[in-house]
């Protein structure tokens, strides 16, 4: 198989493994949003702590309970870069739903993935979230920003 024609193939199948990610997330279901990432993850998220190490179902678990319904996102700019057994992807993606205490949730946030390529399947290894905060001396997270 050509290089390009190669390349094309994992495209293809890191794309559609970060489909069915998102798929399971949307739909609150551990065990399978968490059978796309690596055993040894990293993650930097939206909420503290500061890092996750490893996989956290229960951590998950707890999160999805505070939602009432899907997880609803789209994703905007997304970039992705495949290179052999490693991949990186990035993009701005937005959160949309109802929380249990009936709070409408409607955040763009960025989000940034490094993925490996182990025993044939694509796993995220590394997932970062961010959103910008106010450049005035506040601090305060800016949550009302569009792409």
């Amino acid at each position: 198989m050509s290089n390009e024609k190669n390349a094309n193939v994992e495209e293809e199948a890191v794309i559609a493994m970060l489909m069915m990610r998102a798929k399971a997330l949307g739909e609150k279901n551990t065990g399978d949003a968490l059978s796309y990432e690596a055993e040894d993850s990293v993650e930097f998220s939206l909420a503290p702590p500061l890092v996750y190490n490893g996989k956290d179902e229960a951590g998950l678990q707890a999160w999805f309970d505070t939602w009432e319904g899907p997880i609803g996102g789209e994703v905007r700019d997304a970039k992705l870069t495949v290179g052999g057994d490693v991949a990186f992807w990035s993009g701005l993606t937005r959160m949309t739903g109802t929380k249990t205490d009936g709070t409408e949730v409607d955040l763009w946030f960025r989000q940034t993935l490094g993925l490996v390529k182990r025993d044939g399947r694509w796993l995220v290894a590394h997932q970062h979230a961010s959103v910008p905060f106010a450049m005035d001396g506040s601090g305060r997270a800016l949550l009302d920003l569009k792409p």
